[in-house]
């Protein structure tokens, strides 16, 4: 597996993954499958243990992300950010491979291949080895549609958002009243409450900050979409 060490927040579907390394932790991006899913994995520098965002697909790629030598990282975590079947194909393959603690919100439990181990829930916090990953609920794109906060004590916040937040909108909703309580989260428990430095790593495609969305909340709350 190549793996680029110069992170831009761009990967290419079926093209190498591009990894950034902070003083805790090392955050490596892939695209996986047909929808151009993107998957995540942190590694905590201190214990070498691996907790992944969304086993999308292509569990054998996943599994080359974190390598075969002894040394690989031990994956000890796997947290589903919704209920969508294209962000959880390779959750049941990879996680009885390596033995994971499956993660997700009660309120998208039920349609997963594989029950979660933990249930979360706004406010809770998880660990990938030393490091805590605060999660935040988002409601609207699904039920139990969460993100997952790095608040990195050294540098700016890494969030990630799963499908509810892109670069250009919030993800996609079926009906007026689940997009006002989308648009309503994440301004509420986003924009109102972390800095436009946070960098933020969406379900599919680039990534951005809030910084740089954030003059655009009107624009998407008038529009609807």
């Amino acid at each position: 597996m190549d793996v680029l060490e110069n992170y831009t927040g761009h990967v290419d579907p079926e093209g190498p993954a591009a990894r950034r390394t902070l003083d805790a932790l090392t955050i490596t991006k892939i695209s996986v499958g047909p929808m151009d899913n993107n998957a995540y994995l942190l590694v905590c520098r201190s214990t070498n243990e691996a907790l992944l965002i969304d086993a999308a697909n292509d569990h054998e790629r996943l599994s080359d992300l974190l390598g075969h030598a002894p040394d690989r990282p031990g994956l000890r975590t796997i947290v589903t950010t919704h209920q969508h079947a294209d962000h959880w194909q390779a959750l049941g393959p990879l996680a009885e491979a390596n033995g994971s603690t499956t993660v997700a919100h009660e309120l998208d439990a039920a349609v997963l291949p594989v029950q979660p181990d933990v249930l979360v829930d706004h406010g809770d916090t998880i660990n990938v080895g030393e490091v805590p990953l605060s999660i935040i609920h988002l409601r609207g794109h699904t039920p139990g549609s969460i993100a997952v906060l790095y608040d990195d004590p050294n540098g700016h916040p890494h969030l990630f958002t799963g499908d509810s937040l892109f670069p250009g909108g919030v993800g996609k909703t079926t009906s007026a009243d689940n997009f006002a309580s989308l648009i309503n989260d994440v301004e509420d428990r986003l924009f109102a409450v972390l800095p436009d430095d946070t960098w933020f790593y969406p379900g599919h495609g680039d990534d951005s900050t809030l910084g740089k969305e954030r003059p655009a909340l009107a624009e998407w709350r008038a529009r609807g979409w």
